[in-house]
């Protein structure tokens, strides 16, 4: 009897247990069931001022960036017009000159021996012509008086020809000798300032050696190679804004040519852009800058705004506290002050607020807290969303 007492216990106790266990299941069974029926409640996406930037009405500005060297727009290479020696050379590298005045002298000996040869020589053939008129005379007299042939007549007539014609070459080599006499000075041909000298006294040159570079740093522009694309936009007139490499601030310059043909192989057409006067400017410096094409009032966007992630550009805009992705249709690009901008056609209205492109990737539809409302309207180019707002939106 008393084994039989203990056993049933046993089993009362375990059955005691195993209904205990059976409660606590299912009370977790029912909570987790509970809990998944109820709705999940997202975090809410917190946001500053930053990161909203507005869509709004302005001026855009289409600008196009150049680049290249400055070039004098008159400037000259000086060159030895007969073989000689450099004498004497006056003038050295940033010598201002002006035009015709003499800038190097080459030794003379040779050519005034020859133009003292070709004044002999034109002397000559003077002492022929007139014997040879003397004779025409008389042989003129002499056919009256009938002594002598028409024949004879005819060769006196030729040979006083001859003459005149030996006199007429001899004076054309007495004024070649004395051409070459005077190109033995050398003149500028323009006014400047000497770039380059490229002899020195004592050296014999040929012709058309290069002997100075003189530039007019008046007049300087800028040579600037623009895509066939971008060619058509160009006008003459337009201003641009360079920066010149050592110069400080900006210099105004203006397009004045556009070259009617492309450039070989890369097809990019010259335009050429003259500087306003600066006496700090120099031939060969480089510089870059942007030319106005056009100014517009149009609906703006900051470009760092624009996703391009998907098919089709897109913009995520605040509906009061959820984000909303609006697909857009986009124009032209350009400046507006100091921000790059696009221009919206379709998808936004002016006064949108859009979040900025600094936030990474943000779901359609997600709910947003801005933490500061006062100042909604802040610049676009204000700094950018808290570290914690972009940890958020991760």
């Amino acid at each position: 009897m008393k084994r039989w007492h203990k056993l049933t216990l046993a089993v009362l106790l375990l059955a005691g247990v195993a209904a205990g266990i059976g409660r606590v299941l299912s009370e977790r069974k029912a909570q987790q069931v509970q809990a998944a029926a109820a709705p999940k409640v997202a975090a809410a996406l917190e946001l500053t001022a930053a990161d909203l930037l507005p869509v709004r009405r302005a001026e855009l500005t289409r600008a196009l960036e150049v680049s290249g060297s400055l070039v004098a727009v008159n400037s000259a290479f000086v060159k030895a017009r007969v073989a000689a020696e450099i004498k004497s050379m006056a003038v050295r590298e940033g010598d201002s000159v002006r035009a015709g005045q003499v800038l190097a002298q080459l030794d003379t000996t040779e050519f005034d021996w020859r133009l003292r040869q070709a004044e002999q020589q034109a002397q000559a053939a003077r002492s022929q012509l007139d014997i040879a008129q003397r004779a025409l005379q008389n042989s003129r007299s002499l056919v009256t008086q009938g002594f002598i042939s028409a024949t004879a007549l005819e060769n006196a007539v030729s040979t006083e020809a001859g003459a005149q014609a030996t006199l007429q070459a001899a004076m054309a080599g007495v004024e070649l000798a004395r051409k070459a006499r005077a190109d033995a000075t050398v003149s500028a041909p323009i006014s400047g300032q000497i770039a380059q000298r490229l002899v020195q006294p004592g050296e014999r040159v040929p012709v058309d050696a290069r002997l100075l570079e003189i530039v007019d740093l008046s007049r300087l522009e800028l040579q600037a190679s623009v895509a066939p694309e971008n060619a058509g936009l160009l006008r003459v007139g337009a201003t641009a804004k360079l920066k010149v490499d050592g110069i400080d601030g900006q210099v105004t310059a203006r397009v004045v040519r556009i070259n009617p043909s492309a450039q070989a192989g890369s097809r990019s057409v010259i335009a050429y852009l003259e500087l306003e006067p600066n006496p700090s400017l120099r031939q060969g410096l480089f510089a870059r800058g942007t030319i106005e094409l056009e100014r517009r009032q149009a609906l703006l966007l900051s470009l760092s705004a624009v996703r391009t992630d998907q098919a089709q550009p897109y913009a995520l805009r605040l509906d009061g506290t959820q984000v909303a992705q609006r697909t857009l249709s986009l124009g032209q690009r350009g400046q507006s002050g100091a921000d790059e901008v696009v221009e919206v056609l379709q998808g936004l209205a002016e006064g949108d607020r859009v979040l900025a492109g600094s936030l990474g990737a943000v779901r359609d539809g997600a709910t947003v807290r801005i933490s500061d409302v006062k100042t909604v309207a802040a610049p676009a180019d204000a700094p950018r969303a808290s570290a914690s707002a972009a940890s958020a939106a991760r």
